[in-house]
């Protein structure tokens, strides 16, 4: 299997191809495709502040029958800020959109963040 010159691939739970770039991490080839694109924005100057990564927490740590449970997150692929723009923009680049992603995406909302979904 050829390998796209410095990407290192691994198969992951939705058929997605891991794949590290630079020895930057995606989970996706869409992903890092996405990310490049948003790096020329941001050396254009059409966005700023990119970020990747970027963990919001959707509800606290709690107590279930006595097992402590870790606070639920939703992982944002990248957030950056559009020139001109008052708020960041939160971005997921999207293959498969799993149930646990529409909770998370109504919690998110429910918090007043909207995700720019990218295909």
């Amino acid at each position: 299997m050829g390998h796209a010159s410095g990407a290192a691939r691994g198969k992951s739970k939705y058929g997605n191809r891991r794949v590290t770039l630079n020895g930057e991490k995606f989970d996706s080839q869409r992903e890092m495709e996405r990310y490049s694109h948003l790096r020329l924005m941001e050396r254009a100057g059409l966005i700023g502040g990119l970020r990747r990564q970027v963990a919001f927490e959707l509800a606290p740590a709690v107590v279930i029958q006595g097992r402590k449970r870790p606070p639920l997150r939703y992982v944002a692929d990248f957030v950056y800020r559009e020139a001109g723009a008052e708020l960041d923009t939160i971005e997921d680049s999207k293959g498969a959109i799993t149930e646990a992603y529409r909770i998370k995406r109504h919690l998110m909302a429910a918090l007043g963040f909207a995700i720019k979904e990218t295909k």
